[in-house]
Formats: structure tokens, C-alpha cells, sequence
């Protein structure tokens, strides 16, 4: 927690569950992935954090942006940020935004079937347009590899039919898997776009554009490596997979740049003991899966916790939300211990949760509002 969270936090008690961001975080980071990859251009994943404290910030800085949907896209426009800083990266879109996105001078697309290409050509004829290749997830605690991506020979072709049809075939993306605690990954997704560059050169398509896709991670429960080490992988394996003739390159950076800013504080509920598991207390949030931590579902990110009795003696816990519902249950096998004077009432913190959180937080499940948010 920064000086600035406390300072807000022991000032203005406000009422929890909240999220409260640094937006000098916020700002570090970007400028950090900035140092680390000097030949990139950083396109911010808005679905990480959409607030327009956080767009405003980063569009002074010089971002690109990564949207999701025509929302996402007005948003940026909303506060200034040209259509020619915006890719329109979701590989799934009504053919209506994709024209909405098109006349309002957006000119990057992405894309990873042909039906979604035949949606491209007929609504955003002479766009760049990129390829989204399968990665398998493999070292990342949030995998993305079940709903996106083709695989490389289906993405070759499909490259090429994009210039028969009107478009630009500028490039290849992937994404290695959010929360990537493995640098390694990058070389082994950019050896497989290399290969595409060099297959559609072959057939006389000049590619131009590599998107490196997101991946960075946060400051969670594991060890995770600096973002200098992520930035030395990439820029060697960009060496030895492309040599001289590196690309345009792209990130697309979420959970790094708003994760480790924020944090939510929450209070304690409930603390009970249950027959059927005499060995853990159940300690109740109010918040849960559905209250703005979804990425709890299947224990994949697990957050650092602090509360006001660290240092005292604790025991195992199961962590849940305050909802209805049986599986707003945030963490029961990964291992967490908290003290054992731990009382209803209590404030406690979860840590890195500026990213991914706010943004998925439900509207008026059981009533309860969605997540306050705070950004200083």
C-alpha cells in the first residue's frame, strides 16, 4: 500500500468494499514497460481498468489504447485520444461497431476466423488488420487460450485472403496468458510469427506489424520476475527469431499498468466455524466473486492480504463473499492464514487489485451495489 492509499484511507474511512488506485503507480508502470521495451509501442488493455482517471493519465503520457468494444472506443475518443492511438483488439464484433469504429477513423483490426474477416472487409475496407495466433497459456495463472486465436498455417492463410479482399494484411498477434510468470513464453510465440512472416513472404505478402499481446504481470502471492528480465526475453528472442528486419511492434499491457496500483479494502462480515471443517474459520468479506474479484474463480490469482492483527498468531481460513450464492467462495485450498483475533468489523486489504476488479464488479447481485472506486 502506498503512502498516498493510507494517507486516503485514515483520512476519509470511507465506506467498503472500495477500491482506491494510485494514479502515480498508475504512471510509473507505464513509464517502466516504456524503459523495458524502448521499440514498442504500448497499447493499455482497457478491459484492465477503464476509468477515465486512468485513460486521462495515460493519454498524456503518449499510450495507445486496447479496446474491446465501440464503448471502449468512445471512451478514449471521450477524452481526446485520437482514432489513430486506438486498435480495436477483441476478435469478436458486431459488424455495426466495427462500422461505428471505422467512421470514426479507427483503422486497426483485429481478427483470428474468416467469418470475422468477411465482417472486416464489408465494413472497414482498406483497415490494417492483424491475425490473433493460438498461444497455449502455459506459466500464466489466468490462461487465454481456449476462446482466441488460430492456429499459424490457418492464420497465414487467412492473411493473405485479407489483402484479395480489400484490407491490409499488416501483422500477427498472440497473447502468452495473463499473469504470465514465465519470460520465456515471448520466445516461443515470437518464433512462431517469425515463421508466418517468413511463410507470407514466400507468397509475396510484406507483414509489418507483431503484437506481443499482454502478459505482464502483477505483484500477487507468487514471485514474478522484474519487468527489465520480461523486457531483455522479448527484445532477444525479437534478435534472434527476425534478426535486422524486426517489425512494428506492439504491447498490450493491462493488468501491469493499473494491478499493483490499486488496492480494495474490505470488511470482515462474519467469522464462524463450521462443523464439517473443524480445522478452518470461515471469514466472510463484503466482497466477493461477484462484488469485482472474479479472478478468485478456481483460486487463479491469489491476492495479498494484509489486516490491522498482522504479526499475531493465525490459522487457516477460508475466504468468502457476502453473497447468496455457493460459489462466492474466493480461496479454500490455496492456503491462506490470518490471525486468529480477526473479529467482524474489521478492515482488511487486498493488494495489486487495481486491475480487473472494478470493471467486473456486478450491478445489484443480492442488491448489493458495485465496487466504489477512489483514484488520487
Amino acid at each position: 500500500m502506498t503512502a498516498k492509499i493510507r494517507k486516503f484511507l485514515e483520512e476519509c474511512h470511507p465506506d467498503t468494499p472500495c477500491l482506491v488506485v494510485d494514479l502515480d503507480v498508475v504512471a510509473q508502470r507505464f513509464r517502466d514497460l516504456r524503459r523495458a521495451l524502448p521499440r514498442a509501442e504500448i497499447y493499455y488493455a482497457m478491459k484492465a481498468n477503464p476509468a477515465r482517471e486512468v485513460v486521462s493519465l495515460l493519454h498524456s503520457l503518449g499510450a495507445y489504447f486496447d479496446t474491446a468494444s465501440i464503448y471502449e472506443i468512445e471512451a478514449c475518443l471521450d477524452v481526446g485520444v485520437g482514432p489513430d492511438r486506438i486498435a480495436f483488439g477483441n476478435t469478436v464484433k458486431k459488424q455495426r461497431d466495427i462500422v461505428r469504429a471505422y467512421e470514426y477513423g479507427v483503422r486497426l483490426f483485429a481478427f483470428d476466423s474468416r467469418a470475422e474477416l468477411s465482417k472486416l472487409a464489408s465494413a472497414a475496407p482498406g483497415a490494417d488488420v492483424y491475425c490473433r495466433v493460438f498461444m497455449d497459456g502455459a506459466g500464466s495463472d489466468w490462461p487465454l487460450s481456449r476462446k482466441f486465436g488460430c492456429e499459424p498455417a490457418q492464420a497465414a492463410g487467412m492473411l493473405e485472403e485479407a489483402g484479395r479482399a480489400g484490407l491490409v494484411p499488416a501483422g500477427v498477434s498472440f497473447h502468452v496468458g495473463s499473469q504470465q510468470r514465465d519470460p520465456r513464453q515471448w520466445d516461443v510465440a515470437i518464433k512462431q510469427c517469425a515463421a508466418i512472416f517468413d511463410e507470407l513472404s514466400t507468397r509475396g505478402v510484406e507483414l509489418s506489424l507483431l503484437n506481443i499481446g499482454g502478459g505482464f504481470p502483477a505483484s500477487y502471492r507468487q514471485p514474478i520476475d522484474s519487468v527489465d528480465v520480461y523486457g531483455v526475453e522479448i527484445r532477444d528472442a525479437m534478435v534472434r527469431h527476425f534478426g535486422n528486419r524486426s517489425p512494428r511492434i506492439i504491447a498490450e499491457p493491462g493488468r501491469y499498468i493499473a494491478g499493483d496500483a490499486g488496492i480494495i479494502q474490505t470488511e470482515v462480515v462474519l467469522v464462524a466455524e463450521k462443523s464439517r471443517e473443524p480445522d478452518k474459520r470461515w471469514i466472510f468479506l463484503d466482497i466477493g466473486k461477484f462484488g469485482g474479484l472474479p479472478e478468485t474463480f478456481e483460486e487463479a490469482i491469489q491476492y495479498r492480504i494484509t489486516t490491522p492483527h498482522d504479526g499475531s498468531p493465525g490459522g487457516p481460513v477460508v475466504l468468502a463473499g457476502p453473497t447468496c450464492d455457493e460459489v462466492d467462495v474466493l480461496y479454500a485450498a490455496a492456503g491462506y492464514t490470518l490471525p486468529l483475533d480477526l473479529t467482524a468489523g474489521d478492515r482488511i486489504e487486498i493488494h495489486s487489485a487495481g486491475a480487473y476488479t472494478a470493471t467486473y464488479s456486478a450491478v445489484g447481485f443480492n442488491g448489493f451495489p458495485p465496487l466504489s472506486e477512489y483514484y488520487i
